[in-house]
């Protein structure tokens, strides 16, 4: 039998997926990304914000819609936030599969494929998904931090570190099928180790990995502001094989929106903080997301977050309109933002950050990078390669170099480029041999 999947959503959601295939590869199913072919589809599932929600919901129905004998499962946040409904509003869904449920995988295969055989999901048994020379590692699970717009703890339940020693396991797992970049993620990856009594905190971990034969670059996402200690600060300046790149979330630079959205920390701190990085690593890549229409959020408020975003000038900014979600406090908090009136924040902020970005990226020009070659891009002739400043989750950009194939560039090794062209939110570049 052929199964085949639809992982949405964020890499800790894909890192679920590629256990889900893992297993499923123990259980001799054969994986394919031609779903036509497929006897299994499994859709996994985002229940973040509403767009995501809409997404979720439009792909499973869209392969429900003409099923004939596959077989649908669908999994995920979504899943685990809103079973019953689901199980109600789409009965076309042979099995769903809730998060909860993820440690008796065995018995969904046994169901499906009639066996008594038991296999779990196994972390040095997952089978990547992302290009093989780069790679996510999950070292914490769930969120403690309840944020009044966020669902996340609802889902995924409170904060649990991973042993460390699991995780280095799982780090020479990843080394020994030649990937050469790791990145650490985690819901809120700064709280590393604070519930376990090892002793060992996430500068432990990126010094630890960095010892590993074999790895090249390591990077860590989603740090909460108010947890990033100096300790942590110096490692990624001093550690060569760290990149020097600081993924940090704040949502918002107004006092009264950040105490409203029950974010600890205030815009004086953050100031601070950033100004702290930029003095200790002055070529640190400095990414965050913002979210614009929390209830309550006026003119001045907004005003407020674009002088931030003009003052601070980050490499890489994402930005998202509030989604109001059930059972978070924010659902009840009044008055509401106008959807248009969100929609213009967001546009705002966009275009300042194009500005902000290309400003940026113009200083960048005739300075030589090592980069990680992730693929060539035939339609376009050239190879899509990656700095240290470029995360590799699709959101921060690349750097092209426009060169033929025929020379014949290892896709996963480490080349030096030059920068010869700044765009909005990508560089140019040719290769130095």
């Amino acid at each position: 039998m052929k199964l085949g999947m639809i992982s949405l959503g964020c890499a800790k959601n894909l890192i679920d997926s590629e256990l889900f295939l893992g297993v499923a590869q123990k259980y001799n199913l054969t994986i394919t990304t031609n779903l036509s072919q497929a006897d299994i589809i499994v859709v996994n599932t985002c229940g973040f914000i509403e767009s995501a929600k809409k997404e979720a919901i439009d792909t499973i129905l869209d392969v429900t819609k003409n099923k004939g004998k596959k077989i649908i499962i669908a999994m995920g946040c979504l899943v685990e936030r809103y079973l019953e409904d689901l199980k109600q509003s789409i009965p076309e869904v042979d099995i769903y599969f809730p998060i909860k449920d993820y440690s008796h995988i065995d018995e969904l295969f046994q169901k499906i494929l009639n066996t008594n055989y038991s296999y779990k999901m196994d972390y040095n048994n997952r089978l990547i998904a992302t290009p093989s020379h780069t790679a996510y590692l999950r070292i914490s699970e769930g969120c403690n931090n309840r944020c009044n717009y966020c669902a996340i703890p609802l889902i995924r339940g409170p904060f649990r570190s991973r042993p460390f020693e699991k995780i280095i396991e799982e780090a020479k797992t990843l080394i020994k099928q030649n990937v050469k970049e790791i990145t650490l993620i985690g819901q809120d990856t700064t709280r590393y180790g604070t519930d376990l009594n090892e002793g060992k905190r996430l500068e432990d971990l990126l010094r630890s990995i960095s010892m590993l034969d074999g790895i090249k670059v390591i990077r860590v996402l989603y740090l909460y502001p108010d947890e990033i200690t100096d300790g942590l600060i110096a490692e990624i300046k001093n550690n060569q094989r760290v990149a020097k790149y600081f993924d940090i979330p704040i949502q918002h630079a107004s006092d009264k929106i950040l105490t409203n959205m029950a974010r600890r920390g205030s815009k004086a701190f953050l100031v601070d903080l950033f100004n702290k990085i930029r003095h200790e690593i002055p070529d640190a890549t400095i990414r965050t997301t913002l979210m614009v229409g929390f209830p309550t959020e006026d003119d001045e408020d907004f005003l407020e977050l674009v002088d931030f975003v003009k003052t601070i000038k980050f490499n890489h900014l994402g930005i998202f309109t509030y989604s109001d979600e059930e059972d978070t406090k924010g659902f009840l908090m009044y008055p509401k933002v106008d959807q248009n009136v969100m929609e213009k924040r967001k546009d705002i902020l966009m275009r300042l950050q194009l500005q902000i970005s290309y400003e940026l990226n113009q200083k960048e020009v005739g300075k030589t990078y090592s980069v990680l070659v992730d693929r060539y891009d035939d339609y376009h002739g050239c190879y899509v390669v990656r700095s240290f400043a470029y995360a590799p989750d699709d959101v921060d950009g690349y750097i092209y170099v426009n060169t033929s194939y025929d020379d014949k560039i290892t896709i996963g090794s480490i080349q030096k480029v030059k920068i010869i062209k700044a765009l909005a939110y990508d560089l140019e570049a040719i290769f130095l041999f």
